[in-house]
């Protein structure tokens, strides 16, 4: 199991195939997605890398987390995530991930917060059908009927399809292909659209219904930044020398 990225969402393009088909793309961009710290089963009782992506100004962040970044030697992140990840897949503290990550024709499970719509209906939030034209409905065409019973059981069931809120929720989309990886400019291009609006935050990972591919590098792409050493567990030591 390989760490995961966090990428920001640029919007979608298209991009042409060499027999001059067409196939649409969202691109994502990497930006400085670098590994933050390290969860361990002896302290933390599993396995993680936590990874942070963006930059912010040291002023607008908390003295905690000021020290947290301070002690991984990283520039503060505006993005925070942590990735599950087996003992011989942990990348050192300080590597930045690079869009070599993932290989084209790859399957990726994306996930994103939903553009927020606010208060819908119940015909645009769930897609019901809506009441009859005509035969005794009056002005009520768009509602959602009836929500419940008679005096048993006197109530409306938790959960009950209604209008309300549509959107702004944490939505996951599994099995998007990796069309075109561009590793200079870190550009991640997947088939079709993810969730999300424009600039916003995206988790990227292996997706667990397909197989990885062989040549997806293990642990994964990444580069250390400059005149750094790396202070890597020992379990890691086998997959670097790999």
């Amino acid at each position: 199991m390989r760490a995961g990225v966090i990428a920001q969402k640029l919007g979608m393009t298209r991009v042409f195939t060499p027999d001059g088909q067409h196939i649409p793309v969202t691109v994502l961009k990497l930006d400085q997605c670098q590994v933050v710290a390290h969860k361990t089963v002896d302290k933390h009782g599993y396995t993680a890398l936590q990874l942070g992506a963006g930059s912010i100004r040291v002023k607008n962040l908390p003295k905690a987390e000021r020290g947290h970044f301070t002690k991984a030697k990283v520039e503060p992140k505006r993005k925070l995530a942590e990735f599950r990840v087996s003992p011989d897949n942990l990348i050192a503290v300080g590597a930045e991930i690079t869009a070599e990550h993932f290989v084209p024709g790859q399957f990726v499970d994306v996930t994103g917060i939903s553009i927020g719509k606010g208060f819908a209906g119940a015909m645009k939030r769930w897609n019901f059908a809506g009441l009859r034209a005509t035969h005794g409905v009056s002005i009520s065409h768009r509602s959602h009927g009836s929500t419940g019973n008679r005096q048993d059981p006197g109530r409306v069931f938790p959960g009950k399809k209604m209008a309300g809120h549509l959107g702004n929720e944490t939505v996951t989309t599994q099995n998007i292909e990796v069309v075109k990886t561009d590793v200079e400019r870190g550009l991640i291009m997947v088939r079709g659209s993810v969730p999300g609006a424009k600039g916003g935050w995206i988790q990227i990972k292996d997706a667990v219904k397909r197989s990885l591919p062989k040549e997806a590098p293990k642990p994964g792409a990444f580069r250390m930044p400059e005149g750094s050493q790396a202070q890597t567990p020992a379990a890691e030591a086998p997959a670097a020398s790999e």
